[in-house]
């Protein structure tokens, strides 16, 4: 894959391109940790997750109309394309670990797409999907490491922007967003680029993929585990997402500190968030990262592809 970071420009240009089709996800001002930040509800974008965006920006820049979407995912990334395809009319093929979690699965069976369940990891379905997507008419959708995948992620960054200069506030200092293969995390450290405000990418101690290139100053493979694995749990990062995130704050998070976001969302804010999508929130509520007095900080709660039962259970468990 090519490691060319998008420009604020080419960002731009692909949040006119897919505006038709996403939904404008709201923010909300919370104290999160003692610290008063702007959440960007991602979670509600369509088919559950930031995933749309890239997927659509991929397609609708595509030079003929694909006859089939071809995507290997951990289950966001398949239900995102599963949704462009339903919308624009388009078969679409996914291919999913048999770790996928169930209800990942029956989004993407509800929505259409044939499913592939095949291996233990993403790297595994990614593998599978190879001769799907060498097939004549068929359009390959990586999953992160895609120059238009990680565009379509940007416009997340563009829009918050927009919304919090819209209530009156300059841009945050600091943006705070989960890393999994680095799309999203990549795509809005591309829209900053050049700008104060800095960006804090949060992977839980399981998925360290950023935080093991940097140290490693290259990416390097990682063995995904833990809470959050079916969303965060790329074995590497990817290029572009390494190449946008060179210079930003990495920090760690427990699955005690995700479970805790978690629960966090739903007593506070009635908001359900799958384990990946609350680990930006954990950094915060932690103390992984504390901002600093007066800093403004937004914080991105990227996915809420759960089963609420878990969420029910944790509740239990965690008192």
């Amino acid at each position: 894959m090519s490691a060319a970071v998008p420009t604020r420009a080419e960002i731009g240009a692909a949040a006119v391109a897919i505006a038709p089709y996403v939904r404008r996800t709201p923010v909300l001002d919370a104290v999160v940790g003692g610290h008063p930040a702007t959440l960007k509800l991602e979670l509600l974008q369509h088919a559950g997750s930031f995933k749309p965006r890239g997927a659509f920006a991929s397609v609708l820049a595509a030079s003929t109309r694909p006859e089939r979407l071809v995507a290997a995912s951990g289950g966001n990334h398949g239900l995102a394309v599963a949704h462009v395809g339903a919308t624009l009319g388009i078969p679409a093929e996914i291919f999913v670990p048999a770790t996928a979690p169930a209800v990942k699965v029956a989004g993407l069976r509800a929505r259409g797409a044939r499913v592939h369940q095949v291996g233990a990891t993403y790297a595994e379905a990614y593998a599978a999907s190879a001769d799907a997507a060498a097939a004549p008419g068929a359009l390959a959708l990586h999953a992160y490491d895609a120059p238009l995948t990680v565009t379509g992620q940007g416009t997340l960054g563009r829009e918050l922007e927009e919304q919090v200069v819209a209530l009156g506030a300059e841009a945050p200092d600091t943006v705070v967003v989960a890393v999994g293969g680095g799309g999203l995390a990549g795509g809005v450290a591309a829209w900053f680029a050049g700008t104060p405000t800095r960006v804090v990418a949060v992977e839980p101690t399981g998925c360290p993929t950023l935080h093991a290139a940097l140290a490693a100053g290259e990416p390097v493979a990682v063995a995904p585990g833990g809470v959050a694995a079916d969303s965060l749990g790329a074995s590497r990062i990817g290029a572009i997402g390494f190449a946008a995130l060179r210079h930003a704050t990495s920090v760690l998070v427990e699955d005690a500190d995700v479970l805790d976001a978690r629960r966090w969302l739903w007593d506070e804010l009635r908001l359900v968030a799958e384990p990946g999508g609350a680990a930006a929130v954990a950094a915060l509520r932690s103390g992984a990262y504390v901002p600093a007095p007066g800093e403004r900080v937004a914080v991105v709660v990227c996915g809420a592809n759960t089963d609420p039962s878990d969420l029910v259970r944790e509740h239990r468990a965690g008192g």
